[in-house]
């Protein structure tokens, strides 16, 4: 259970990264976030971070 919680965390946080990537190009409408330059960089930032996180969360543990 220790390790879906970053996992689960991590798809979040990548697709809410890529959401806002499309939001601020402009390929997604309807929103205050469209067409801004701003999150046209930090979405994949977090999208980043989100498969990081992922990445963290498959990862075997050393624990013994």
């Amino acid at each position: 259970m220790g390790r879906a919680i970053p996992i689960v965390v991590g798809a979040l946080m990548a697709a809410a990264g890529l959401l806002f990537t499309l939001q601020g190009l402009g390929y997604v409408g309807g929103s205050s976030m469209s067409g801004e330059s701003f999150w046209a960089m930090a979405g994949p930032l977090i999208a980043g971070l989100g498969v990081a996180l992922i990445i963290v969360g498959v990862r075997p543990s050393d624990r013994r």
